[in-house]
């Protein structure tokens, strides 16, 4: 990371009583947070940079890793949840243990075996650092390979399948030297191939942060990099397997010194909007309009005059919009407060400056949110920087949770990669009487120096049922599942529907399971956490509630499948029920040639 010599900015002058009086229906401090105190993460001081929330050893509770970058080195820090809120911190394993200048680091599944792959992205001329999982949240460091082995000024990296063969590609942004950021393609086996041609890979920019993101959401990963000193971003459109730089329009031509870009549909209108953060002068909001046409919002979170680092969307009151969190540092000789901004409802927001995490002062560089402890809410953390010569420990942050209702999905790709990066996941529910439309996107660098949650979390307000889940793969399969019951952590496989259900504390629930759906011809019927019986019924309805079909299961099965042919089902949604012994299970299908 370089160094900073940068004038003292004023704080902004606090528009909150304004903001009451236009928007009493959001209440400012509705939504609070306690400072974590005790443990590890809290207690170790470091130089740190980098926050990514990321279940390494597959047993539901997201572990925190943290890099740290002064120039003569540091360790980086990977803290074990153990569940009840508490982390145990790893220090026998390389990838703590690497005593390198590290800024950014993104996690994904980049040989599909199922488990969390790492890159930490170093500065000052040193080569970058891959280490892949051993299948229990153990690293082995693979210092020979390609992606390990080009000396850079790296502020930050992302894994994302940007020709969607199944395998996710990698992008690092450099801000010295050659300045040019580097691809590499994902050849599978543990192969890659340096791409050397194209707009991504010999622009000279001084480069932060990097998003995989469909902004034009014709279903592939374009690529969007913030820049420093004044310099316009970039967005590469995807056409295939080249990129095309955009030049026009006001998100490419509004120059600053640009930190951290960070998507999220914060209008619930479907498509992704962006954030950035500025390291001097007032961050930006830019409302997306369709086909790369972007709108500059003039709104509170624009009009921040801070010194801003990184960022994070989350709903972190769960009322079935995204808020947003800033970081701020470097600045004169004085700590500063980060930014929260809750959602209005009606795509403007509040700033929040009466609660955790927004009254503590620091110099805070990386933050992502994850729900930590799986009570449904989304709890923060914030890597903080030396200040006055000295390290300090980082910032962990519990949410205080309220009534609202939420759901929780964690995606699994089969033809798509393993990790569903890129996948959107659209959920529709009533809130407040109103049908709601969310979406999110699945992302390996939510941020600059920040990895939120690879779960996707929706807030849902006062809904009582989540009336319809449709999620877009990679692949271009595209699943729907109606019903669902909120306040769970569901898996979706590709291809397999619903595969788990969990509530809170990860108790197993069963949940019928119908998949593919749509469904054309052949309808697979299951139940999560326990076999079909011989004398279970399937009945299928239609909406109206006629009874098509009775169906009495003749053995015990995982799976019972029904061929719809036979019944000449016209196209349109059903209502399917297993009925048990232990009691009735429902869900319906949409049924199309």
């Amino acid at each position: 990371m370089k160094p900073y010599n940068q004038k003292v900015n004023p704080l902004l002058v606090p528009y909150i009583f304004l903001v009451l009086l236009l928007y009493p229906f959001c209440p400012l401090g509705a939504q609070t947070f306690t400072r974590i105190t005790t443990g590890p993460v809290v207690t170790t001081a470091g130089d740190s940079r980098s926050v990514n929330w990321v279940d390494v050893n597959n047993d539901g509770l997201i572990d925190l890793f943290i890099t740290n970058g002064p120039s003569t080195g540091q360790n980086n820090m990977l803290y074990m949840n153990n569940g009840g809120g508490t982390f145990t911190a790893v220090t026998a394993d390389p990838i703590v243990n690497d005593l390198a200048p590290s800024d950014g680091a993104t996690f994904a599944d980049c040989d599909n075996d199922g488990d969390l792959d790492c890159v930490v992205a170093n500065w000052y001329n040193i080569n970058n650092l891959f280490y892949t999982n051993n299948g229990n949240g153990t690293f082995t460091e693979n210092a020979a390979a390609t992606v390990a082995s080009d000396l850079g000024f790296s502020e930050t990296a992302s894994w994302g399948d940007y020709d969607k063969d199944g395998l996710v590609d990698l992008y690092v942004t450099n801000s010295a030297g050659s300045k040019k950021n580097y691809l590499y393609h994902n050849d599978g086996g543990g192969s890659y191939t340096k791409i050397t041609a194209g707009p991504p890979v010999n622009d000279a920019f001084e480069s932060r942060s990097v998003n995989w993101t469909d902004i034009d959401s014709d279903n592939d990963l374009d690529l969007f990099v913030t820049n420093e000193s004044n310099e316009n971003e970039n967005i590469y459109r995807n056409d295939g397997t080249v990129f095309t730089a955009l030049t026009t329009g006001p998100l490419l031509t509004d120059g600053g010194k640009t930190m951290s870009g960070s998507w999220g549909d914060y209008d619930n209108d479907g498509d992704m909007d962006v954030f950035l953060a500025n390291d001097q002068g007032n961050n930006a909001l830019f409302r997306n309009d369709g086909n790369f046409n972007f709108t500059k919002v003039a709104d509170t979170v624009s009009n921040s005059n801070g010194n801003s680092l990184s960022s994070a969307w989350s709903d972190v009151d769960n009322d079935a919009d995204l808020d947003l969190f800033v970081t701020n540092a470097f600045t004169g000789s004085s700590k500063r407060r980060c930014f929260m901004y809750l959602n209005n409802g009606n795509s403007t927001f509040s700033r929040v400056d009466n609660t955790a995490p927004a009254t503590d002062s620091s110099w805070a560089y990386g933050c992502a949110f994850g729900d930590y402890d799986n009570d449904g809410f989304q709890d923060l953390a914030v890597a903080t920087v030396r200040f006055a010569g000295s390290d300090e420990p980082d910032l962990l942050y519990h949410n205080d949770g309220n009534a609202n209702t939420w759901i929780s999905i964690k995606l699994e790709g089969i033809y798509s990669n393993k990790s569903a990066i890129g996948a959107k996941i659209r959920v529709k529910a009533n809130v407040n009487g109103n049908p709601v439309w969310q979406l999110r996107e699945i992302s390996a660098q939510s941020s600059y120096c920040g990895q939120n949650d690879l779960r996707a979390h929706f807030g849902l307000g006062n809904a009582t049922v989540i009336d319809s889940i449709k999620v877009e793969w990679p692949s271009d399969t595209i699943e729907f599942f109606t019903g669902v019951p909120i306040n769970q952590f569901i898996g979706i496989t590709e291809g397999q529907g619903i595969t788990g259900m969990n509530e809170p504390g990860l108790k197993i629930k069963n949940m019928l399971v119908v998949f593919p759906n749509p469904i054309s011809e052949r309808l697979t019927i299951s139940l999560t956490g326990k076999d079909l019986s011989a004398g279970d019924k399937v009945i299928i309805r239609e909406t109206t509630g006629n009874t098509i079909r009775e169906l009495v299961i003749k053995a015990q099965t995982k799976n019972y499948v029904v061929d719809l042919k036979k019944y000449s089902l016209a196209n349109g949604s059903y209502h399917v029920s297993v009925m048990t012994k232990d009691g009735a299970y429902h869900s319906s299908f949409i049924k199309m040639e």
